[in-house]
């Protein structure tokens, strides 16, 4: 979701620089800081973008600037009776004080901000809006276009890790084989010792309690869900479309069966891989909420 794009255009006297920019976020977050006085403008960003995108917070920032040197200047009549009204009151409250000021004159006052404005038209913001919005595909192009860098350079990370967990399910699985003589002695000498002291006691429920420790000692279930998940990973990056949230939700599963994995193990090399499963697990988990 991270990226970022920046460009410059020009137009009938006004010039202004464009700034986008996108950071991870659960959901799509727009953040815009455009010029209020051009008319429909930030509605019609919002509605693009919105379009364009799905997942991350985005920032954009366009900066507009009027070229004084190409319009011709007009009097702010209303702004310099202001001025005036203003000069008048501080002379007025000087003489009574007995303080002599300087005469002012007319260069100081045009110099004033808002007694001289650029001469517009009432269509400026029209003509301008729409020469802005004619460059903003350029600009989302090549933001998309990074983006979609990022993403592939991504996917390969995601890949190499979800080819690390295929992995290590593999050596679990051959370290689960490898203990089952031991669970199956460990599970003799638990019915032997429940056996002998089983005077009175209900079969149903003894029954049911070594029931219970086999299905406690067998992790074959969880592999096969691990390795389930793993492939379901690999077709959501070949899909088309947005699956960051999705990809989200596999992370708790991945997890989910990780540490059921290690509360089940019964042997260090089992409890070892497991571990190393979550720490892989958990590597996968925080780059995948960099994918939209």
């Amino acid at each position: 979701m991270t990226g970022f794009s920046a460009l410059r255009g020009t137009s009938d006297g006004f010039s202004w620089a464009w700034d986008i920019r996108s950071v991870n976020a659960k959901g799509l977050d727009l953040r815009l800081r455009v010029p209020d006085w051009i008319e429909g403008l930030e509605v019609a960003l919002r509605r693009d973008l919105g379009k364009a995108l799905a997942r991350g917070s985005v920032s954009l920032v366009l900066r507009v600037q009027r070229e004084e040197e190409d319009g011709a200047l007009v009097l702010n009549a209303a702004q310099l009776s202001a001025v005036l009204d203003a000069m008048n009151e501080v002379e007025t409250q000087a003489m009574d004080r007995g303080i002599s000021l300087a005469p002012s004159k007319a260069s100081d006052l045009l110099a004033l901000r808002g007694v001289l404005d650029t001469a517009s038209s009432e269509n400026d913001t029209k003509a301008l809006s729409k020469a802005i919005l004619a460059q903003f595909p350029t600009l989302l192009a090549s933001f998309l276009q990074m983006r979609q860098s990022e993403g592939d350079a991504l996917e390969r990370v995601l890949n190499d890790q979800l080819t690390q967990i295929a992995a290590l399910t593999q050596a679990a699985q051959a370290a689960a084989l490898a203990r089952r003589d031991d669970v199956a002695a460990q599970l003799r000498s638990n019915l032997a010792r429940v056996l002998e002291n089983a005077d009175g006691a209900d079969e149903a429920r003894v029954a049911q309690e070594l029931a219970m420790l086999a299905v406690k000692s067998d992790v074959m279930e969880e592999l096969d869900r691990l390795r389930a998940h793993v492939d379901a990973a690999h077709d959501l990056m070949a899909s088309t479309g947005p699956v960051g949230r999705k990809l989200d939700f596999l992370m708790q599963e991945f997890n989910r069966e990780a540490n059921t994995l290690c509360s089940k193990s019964q042997s260090v090399d089992l409890t070892r891989i497991g571990l190393d499963l979550k720490a892989v697990i958990d590597q996968l988990r925080e780059q995948v909420q960099n994918v939209e």
